[in-house]
């Protein structure tokens, strides 16, 4: 299968194209400059430098890869958190979730591939009313009035557009793994990542060989329809972050009232840290056949911080 990636060398992209090489598949990935040119090529695919925002250049570089399928991949987040303003930090990647999946899609359709598949995110956005795991068949949160909200009201529009497409969309837990535990481990270990309130927010996390993963299954199994993709436990913050705190050789984590933290830290941080949600894999399981090689956030985060000693 001729497989387009867009995005291919972001952290799920990174992940994503040696494994379809490695399945026998023929890979086309973008890059946005000739240094991550030349990373795709290292990869061993054929590169190519595309503009996601940019309708002619996307639709260019699809017509000329001639692709079976499409894989959307493409973000833009920094590597420094600004968990305070999201919006800022999102700004670019929230572009490329609406404009560029518009792009994408047409280039799909100009060129008769329906084989599409693209990523969102599921880490803690649940509707905030229930259970703490949810289903794909409850609603997402979008947190409206609140810094979160262009975020999730972006992932929400590429899960409606490709869908009702005829593409699968598969919601990501949070990452971590290989390019994404800097952002992560730092702030523990510095003390700048608190429980706040009771911390009883449920968070998915997703190793981003799973991701991958996940993304060749679907790939190859042409699905459509909306898909979780996340680890097997969900988990409260107080229970994840105190262990990644102890797993990275730091101290325990500081303990934050909500009414404090809210001026500090904005009140997106402190929905996410008392009311987020979690979700359930069990769809993907059932109708992809997917596995996750990293069932738990516990062994992942110590293998994952182990390899940076």
């Amino acid at each position: 299968m001729r497989v387009f990636v867009a995005g291919g060398t972001g952290v799920v992209g990174r992940q994503l194209v040696p494994q379809l090489l490695a399945r026998g598949h023929q890979v086309t990935a973008t890059a946005t400059s000739p240094k991550t040119l030349r990373l795709v090529e290292q990869m061993g695919a054929e590169a190519v430098i595309m503009d996601g925002l940019d309708a002619e250049s996307v639709g260019k570089a699809v017509t000329q890869a001639r692709p079976d399928a499409i894989t959307h991949q493409m973000t833009a987040i920094g590597a420094k958190a600004d968990m305070k303003h999201m919006d800022r930090w999102f700004a670019t990647t929230n572009r490329l979730r609406t404009e560029g999946t518009d792009h994408l899609l047409a280039a799909a359709k100009a060129n008769g591939v329906s084989n599409f598949v693209a990523q969102s995110y599921g880490g803690w956005n649940g509707v905030r009313q229930g259970g703490w795991v949810k289903t794909e068949e409850d609603p997402v949160d979008l947190w409206e009035g609140t810094v979160a909200h262009t975020i999730m009201a972006a992932a929400h529009y590429v899960e409606d557009v490709v869908v009702k497409a005829g593409g699968a969309v598969l919601r990501f837990g949070w990452l971590y793994g290989a390019g994404a535990m800097d952002a992560l481990v730092g702030p523990v270990r510095k003390r700048q990542f608190p429980i706040v309130g009771g911390g009883r927010g449920h968070t998915s996390w997703l190793h981003v060989d799973d991701a991958a993963s996940a993304t060749v299954l679907a790939l190859e199994k042409q699905a459509k329809g909306l898909f979780n993709i996340a680890d097997d436990e969900p988990a409260p913050v107080n229970e994840w972050l105190p262990y990644l705190a102890e797993v990275a050789g730091a101290k325990p984590p500081m303990r934050v009232p909500s009414w404090l933290a809210r001026p500090l830290a904005g009140s997106a941080v402190v929905g996410l840290m008392t009311e987020g949600r979690g979700f359930s894999n069990a769809k993907a399981k059932r109708e992809l056949g997917w596995r996750p090689r990293h069932p738990s956030w516990r062994q992942g985060f110590k293998d994952e911080v182990a390899k940076k000693a």
